[in-house]
């Protein structure tokens, strides 16, 4: 199993110095991806502005949205061009996660109707695909971005298997994964598809003197939406010692997930070397 390393784009305070740090210490302790999480009402870095700096400060190391929030890119067009523009200057690095989202706010501020979001994000999707394939818009000499999708419902493994080259899964514990892991294989074989769809996931990491306050202190802010009981739940289930993480990467592989992506809880850079001797 690849392992990456999100970057703190949506953790409170972030500055450009510690996104660019963030990103060549990843690169350099030999992570596979780099990953960003989107939201609107939040005080977080936009995903593609996140990469891009991420970008002029690395040569391998992949760069994923995992995921950006499909339905509220009202311009599919121009965030096809935005991403081809991006993988260009990443040299093709660029993986393209969508997802529907769950905040009614985030609908709100975006003028986007919170209902139909299946709808939305298809047609997101169908534009995305018709762009990718007229050369007449964005730079394309390194290709176009892969695509992943998001999410747990049955239509998310369909979409998966319609218009992306995998599914990637955000909240769950390893036994919900290998479920819906299983399902996302299933979906792929049904629309015919050859080989095996890339499978990802997300699990969430603090390390070193502070790891469970950062932890605490940011995931219980970050999913307040979703009430204090379940937010503190999600809180306690970050691995905050390197025997939990090393023990998340081995149920997760045990689970089918063949990229997992460990989004930190602190801006602090170092906390990129802290998971990279955690992982070994």
């Amino acid at each position: 199993m690849k392992v990456g390393i999100g970057l703190p784009n949506a953790v409170p305070g972030t500055s450009g110095a510690d996104m660019t740090d963030f990103a060549g210490r990843a690169e350099a302790r030999g992570f596979h991806s780099l990953g960003t999480i989107d939201r609107v009402l939040y005080g977080n870095w936009e995903p593609l502005i996140a990469l891009a700096a991420a970008a002029v400060v690395t040569e391998r190391i992949e760069l994923k949205t995992t995921v950006m929030l499909g339905p509220l890119r009202l311009n599919a067009v121009q965030t096809a061009k935005q991403a081809l523009s991006l993988n260009e200057l990443s040299g093709g690095r660029l993986t393209l996660g969508i997802g529907l989202g769950a905040r009614g706010d985030d609908f709100e501020a975006s003028g986007v109707e919170y209902r139909d979001t299946g709808e939305k994000l298809e047609a997101m999707l169908d534009y995305l695909e018709k762009t990718f394939a007229d050369d007449r818009v964005g730079p394309r000499t390194s290709g176009v971005p892969k695509i992943l999708i998001g999410g747990h419902a049955d239509a998310s493994f369909e979409r998966a298997a319609r218009y992306g080259h995998g599914w990637i899964a955000g909240g769950v514990p390893p036994d919900q994964y290998a479920q819906m892991a299983e399902r996302a294989r299933a979906a792929w074989s049904e629309a015919g598809n050859e080989g095996e769809p890339h499978l990802a996931g997300l699990a969430y990491f603090a390390l070193g003197d502070r790891a469970e306050q950062d932890a605490r202190d940011y995931l219980t802010d970050y999913y307040a939406f979703l009430g204090e009981e379940t937010a503190n739940m999600i809180a306690a289930g970050a691995a905050t010692d390197p025997d939990t993480v090393r023990a998340y990467l081995a149920a997760f592989e045990e689970a089918g997930c063949k990229e997992l992506i460990m989004f930190p809880c602190s801006s602090d850079p170092a906390q990129a070397d802290l998971l990279g001797e955690a992982v070994g």
